[in-house]
Formats: structure tokens, C-alpha cells, sequence
């Protein structure tokens, strides 16, 4: 079972990370993936404010820092594993802790990630770029990840994503 959503545009996206982080809560896992440019920190930027994370914090891609977290009605813990080395101890980055904790976890390069760092219940988002800004964002429960992909569909069913 496979979500599949367009847009059309940066603010398309952005607005579609809103929705989604809308109806997330403590404990949600998002592992995106896709290419270089295809969107996935702008999903981020959106998933923040539909988690109610204050206007002042920008979020950016924490790929130097590898973790940005985000206040809001619950916190938002944006990780970054591109420029992981193949070596390096999620321990360390305390990654064990986060991911299913009391907040909420967006890991861009999720793929990156051996399949069992990951918790029992999340849901992959792959990005996938199309002609001009459009965009393929496509929502896949992995393990016990389905009703959080159904609260996913609830809010982004029968929208249009401009």
C-alpha cells in the first residue's frame, strides 16, 4: 500500500509537509529519500509548521551537523545522513533515543541506515523529481507504519498540491 502524491511547486511541497505534520505526534517516524534537489528538506520546512514549530526557527538541512531539533507541539528531530561515513556510531549521534521517542523524526538519506536502526513502525517518503518544479512524493508504511500512513491520507486525499 503506496500513498502517492504530486505537487507542483516548492510551496506545493512545503504545504504538503504541512498537512502531514499536522497529524503526526510523538513516536512518528519519516525516513525520506530521493535525489540531490528533489525536496526533501523543503518537505521538512513544511512538516515543522504543521507541528507548530514557531516561524523564527528556519529549518535547514542539518547536513553538517547531522541533527536540528525543533520545538514546537511536539519536537520535531530533523536528521541528515549524507555525509554519514560508513563507520560512524548512531550511538554517538544518540539516534537510538530519537527515533520513537517524544518527538517527531524526519532522517533524510534514510537509506543510509541499516533497515534495523530503524523502529518497528515508520513510514518511507520518497521524493522523485518530474518536469519543471514538479514533484513525486510517495508515502510507504514500512512495518507497523500503517495507521500513521492512514492518518497521512486523511489529511492530504483529494487536495491539490500547487
Amino acid at each position: 500500500m503506496t500513498l502517492c502524491v504530486i505537487t507542483r511547486s516548492p510551496a506545493g511541497t512545503r504545504a504538503l509537509g504541512r498537512a502531514v505534520g499536522s497529524c503526526l505526534g510523538p513516536g512518528a517516524v519519516l525516513a525520506l529519500s530521493g535525489d540531490l534537489g528533489s525536496g526533501k528538506t523543503v518537505f521538512v520546512q513544511g512538516l515543522a509548521r504543521g507541528l507548530a514549530v514557531p516561524e523564527e526557527y528556519y529549518v535547514t538541512s542539518p547536513t553538517y551537523t547531522l541533527v536540528h531539533e525543533y520545538p514546537g507541539r511536539c519536537p520535531l528531530f530533523h536528521i541528515d545522513l549524507y555525509r554519514l561515513e560508513g563507520g560512524a556510531d548512531l550511538d554517538d549521534l544518540g539516534l537510538p533515543d530519537l527515533l520513537g521517542g517524544e518527538g517527531v523524526v524526519a532522517v533524510e538519506w534514510a537509506e543510509r541506515l541499516d533497515r534495523t536502526a530503524l523502529p518497528a513502525a515508520y513510514v518511507r517518503v520518497r521524493i522523485e523529481t518530474g518536469p519543471d518544479d514538479e514533484r513525486t512524493v510517495r508515502f510507504t508504511p514500512c512495518g507497523d507504519g500503517t495507521d500513521t500512513l492512514r492518518k497521512i491520507e486523511t489529511v492530504v486525499k483529494e487536495k491539490q498540491w500547487d
